[in-house]
């Protein structure tokens, strides 16, 4: 397995400046470079899903891109003289702030515990006190007044642990078992090909954190090197329409840098919007796909979201309970190849 690990991340290291490098000599090759991108990724995400196994591909990826498109704004847009020491310092807290989010990100989802005892004895801790699987009955509690209704509450959500066909073990409600990291994680959403790892109650904060970061981060560079590369152009028009930019190849590649960020940070707003919708109905993106496939949900704002209905509870209730929620107690210790 490490070495497969290993292996992935060669394409990356090699591949990805030369062909930035490539695409940088003309238009042409850029738009079909550019364009090709995305589809090779992809295959390569549906070769590795099929297999079900980890891979440092796409995590090395999206870090070398981060740092490799840093080196080129220290290094051909500053000497420019068009960025001030205070956008440079924006920049570079944004990374870093990206960086060290992910770090927390990858300490772990929260899995649940895979001792047989240890399940028992959180099955019936829970009986006795839901909060420790769901960390919502205190303010469920006082939303609903009535000690009949919370006792109801406490026993349906008591009742609805399950076994694991896989893992064999007793685990809360919302959790699942993901079939790439081998593990049942508690409140599962996805496993994210992107970090290496599953997003679960642990660690799904810290992973919408680093998705606005990085889009923050993303956007302003962009608009600071087409701001340097295309002074005369107005921002939104520059991106598509930069006079004299390939009569330099340090500027070309600055150019196509640009659109290839652009192209990877459109795909991550979209991600972070599914996230804020699929927050705001209190669904994890897990529960929405067994939801489309059993049809047991409906689907809202154009399919961006699937409304389950089972653990929503207004607006501004659903994103408390997901600030407010317990980080996992249950996970085993991080090591150094966790974090990778």
């Amino acid at each position: 397995m490490i070495d497969h690990l290993e292996i992935s991340m060669i394409p990356v290291l090699v591949l990805l400046p030369l062909l930035l490098q490539v695409a940088a000599l003309h238009y042409l090759l850029a738009i079909i470079i550019l364009t090709s991108l995305p589809g090779l990724v992809l295959w390569y995400y549906y070769a590795t899903h099929r297999k079900k196994r980890r891979t440092l591909f796409f995590l090395t990826l999206s870090l070398y891109s981060l740092f490799y498109m840093y080196y080129l704004f220290i290094t051909e847009i500053l000497p420019r003289g068009d960025i001030s020491q205070g956008q440079v310092c924006a920049v570079t807290a944004g990374m870093i702030f990206t960086v060290i989010s992910l770090i927390h990100t990858k300490r772990g989802p929260g899995m649940v515990a895979t001792s047989l005892n240890e399940a028992q004895n959180h099955s019936q801790e829970a009986n006795r006190d839901p909060t420790y699987v769901y960390g919502s009955v205190q303010s469920e509690a006082s939303s609903l007044g009535n000690v009949t209704e919370l006792q109801m509450t406490k026993e349906a959500l008591a009742a609805k642990w399950s076994r694991c066909p896989v893992c064999k073990i007793m685990r809360p409600p919302r959790a699942g078992h993901c079939r790439t990291c081998g593990s049942c994680v508690l409140r599962m959403d996805h496993h994210c090909i992107w970090i290496n790892s599953c997003v679960g109650q642990a660690n799904h904060r810290s992973f919408l954190l680093t998705i606005c970061v990085f889009v923050v981060t993303s956007v302003y560079g962009i608009s600071l090197v087409l701001c340097s590369l295309c002074p005369r152009q107005y921002l939104m028009t520059a991106l598509f329409y930069c006079p004299a930019v390939y009569s330099q190849s340090s500027t070309a590649l600055c150019f196509t840098c640009a659109w290839y960020s652009s192209i990877v940070t459109g795909g991550l707003l979209y991600l972070l919007v599914v996230q804020v919708l699929n927050i705001s109905f209190n669904v994890t993106e897990r529960e929405s796909l067994l939801a489309l496939r059993n049809k047991t949900g409906q689907s809202r704002l154009w399919g961006l979201v699937t409304d389950t209905g089972e653990y929503s509870r207004g607006f501004s209730q659903n994103w408390i309970e997901f600030l407010t929620m317990p980080d996992a107690s249950v996970s085993p210790p991080s090591t150094f190849t966790d974090l990778v």
